[in-house]
């Protein structure tokens, strides 16, 4: 490609369908891409959404809200103690109100997302320009996290998968694919949980985001690669701390 062909492909961009297939073969391409000024980020957005409400529906069918909260119960034992201690009436009414908020939650997700897309990217934001000497914008960090999420569709279709062929009883919520090694090899009913609490962090689909975000802060940002892994990972591991001192804490 000469010099010509070079600009004026830079000057079009890619089309979003090409940036987020790209994200999984060539993510430089998709980042750069972004860096260019070609922001939007509503293919992703749409794609996560829609496998978003498949995974909602086939909770609901396959295991049931009720059974799914009954499943949490039981895998918290201050939630248990908390039940033994209710009367029958406050226990039916805890468990419609929490069967009712777990549903508004999973139908309000993609707007959920959307709040927390814009957290982490203005954490990252903050860290990558005035820590480190970046030059990214907000609305190229937003575009990165959104393309950099598009791996938790492997995620929530495994767990689809895996729902489909295990007993409703033993589905769970906050850990519903086998992509760590908690949910390979643990039992949350028996084990520690500040050992599963850590052991779920070391997840295949979280570090390849990881991976990607690190990516696309660093190319969006103007800066080193290795600047991009300090700010991504620097912040899972502050994440990972308080999360496992939390389970420790409150097991």
């Amino acid at each position: 490609m000469n010099p010509v062909e070079s600009a004026i492909e830079s000057a079009a961009g890619l089309s979003q369908l090409d940036r987020l297939t790209n994200t999984f073969s060539d993510p430089s391409r998709t980042f750069e891409d972004i860096r260019n000024g070609h922001r939007s980020w509503w293919l992703p957005f749409i794609v996560l959404a829609i496998v978003s409400y498949i995974f909602f529906g086939a909770v609901s069918q396959r295991v049931g809200f009720e059974q799914t909260i009954q499943n949490q119960i039981r895998l918290n034992p201050r939630a248990q103690a908390q039940m033994a201690q209710a009367t029958p009436e406050q226990v039916q009414k805890m468990s419609s109100f929490t069967v009712t908020f777990t549903e508004v939650m999973f139908m309000a997700s993609p707007v959920i997302s959307l709040l927390y897309a814009i957290v982490v990217a203005a954490v990252f934001l903050g860290t990558i320009n005035f820590a480190f000497g970046g030059r990214a914008a907000f609305p190229d960090v937003l575009a990165v996290v959104y393309y950099a999420w598009l791996p938790t569709v492997f995620q929530m279709f495994m767990g689809i998968f895996v729902m489909w062929f295990q007993p409703a009883e033993s589905f769970n919520i906050k850990n519903f694919a086998p992509t760590n090694p908690a949910a390979l090899f643990l039992d949350p009913a028996t084990a520690s949980q500040t050992l599963y609490t850590f052991l779920t962090q070391i997840d295949v689909v979280t570090i390849w985001t990881l991976v990607l975000l690190s990516i696309g802060v660093s190319t969006v940002a103007g800066l080193k690669r290795s600047t991009g892994y300090i700010t991504v990972f620097g912040w899972w591991v502050i994440v990972v701390i308080f999360k496992v001192g939390s389970a420790a804490a409150f097991s």
